[in-house]
């Protein structure tokens, strides 16, 4: 797994930390699901507007693959 560092302002640094110590986890796995959670949004999101898009214009995309 790759690392990544991030910042984040005291006041969601302290919320970060009373939830981890709430839930009895650490604050990286709350991260780590925080992001996977709005990653899968976001992409649900784009797959949502492409896919109309992709079938809208299905007969261009196909003759510019040929």
């Amino acid at each position: 797994m790759h690392q990544l560092t991030l910042t984040l302002p005291p006041d969601l640094r302290q919320q970060l930390d009373d939830l981890a110590d709430a839930t009895g986890r650490s604050p990286e796995d709350i991260a780590l699901d925080a992001v996977r959670q709005h990653l899968a949004r976001e992409a649900d999101a784009v797959l949502g507007t492409a896919g109309p898009l992709a079938d809208a214009h299905a007969d261009l995309l196909r003759r510019l693959g040929e």
